[in-house]
């Protein structure tokens, strides 16, 4: 017969914090940003233009220097 508190599971979830304790910390999260990709004269095929909050879009397409723009998110790293 079981003894009840060591059965379950809240036994299975104390072993799961067990294990993710074994593993170690999780890796941090890698910081992310919005960058404004499009296309310009020099460079027609679609590009890195710059980062959302540095880059203004409507700047960029009224004036003709860029066309195509949307917005990804990538990390700092530009992966």
């Amino acid at each position: 017969m079981g003894k009840g508190y060591a059965e379950g599971p809240a036994v299975e979830a104390a072993e799961e914090a067990r294990e993710r304790l074994a593993e170690g910390p999780a890796p941090a999260a890698t910081p992310r940003r919005r960058a404004v990709l499009g296309c310009t004269a020099d460079d027609p095929t679609p590009h890195v233009i710059g980062w959302e909050d540095e880059v203004d879009q409507d700047a960029l397409f009224s004036s003709g220097s860029a066309w195509g723009l949307r917005v990804v998110v990538l990390d700092d790293a530009g992966a």
